[in-house]
């Protein structure tokens, strides 16, 4: 196999990984409810919007000094209950299970210590991208 060969078949093999790690576009929640002062960033200087959903970031270019692609908040069972840990308010008590709090018609999710794991939902009418 010959140098172009050779640089042929790393240009495919670079392209199919690529293509192999494009995302599903995250929700208009997961975007819009994340505060610009928490971006982090998921694109490069001039990416489209197009590029960045297909990365499964999010794009917002209203805010200046902020990344306009940036990762989105984690995915949720429902749309309600995607928001920032600083939103959620407490529906619960302490060791309350994912069945009670749901009985509750509440969001559970115990992956972060120190704040409410039972917490209420919130309208998803304000989710927009």
């Amino acid at each position: 196999m010959g140098r172009r060969d050779a640089q042929l078949l790393a240009a495919l093999l670079v392209l199919g990984l690529c293509a192999l790690a494009g995302s599903e576009k995250p929700s208009p929640c997961q975007c819009s409810r994340l505060s610009p002062r928490n971006r982090t960033n998921c694109g490069f200087p001039g990416i489209t919007s197009d590029q960045c959903f297909d990365n499964g970031c999010c794009f917002d270019s209203s805010v200046t000094g902020v990344p306009w692609c940036f990762h989105p908040l984690p995915k949720q069972e429902s749309d309600q209950c995607v928001m920032e840990v600083s939103d959620r308010r407490n529906c619960g008590y302490p060791g309350i299970s994912p069945e009670e709090c749901a009985s509750r018609k509440c969001c559970f999710s115990n992956f972060i210590f120190e704040v409410p794991w039972c917490f209420f939902p919130k309208s998803v009418e304000d989710c927009h991208y």
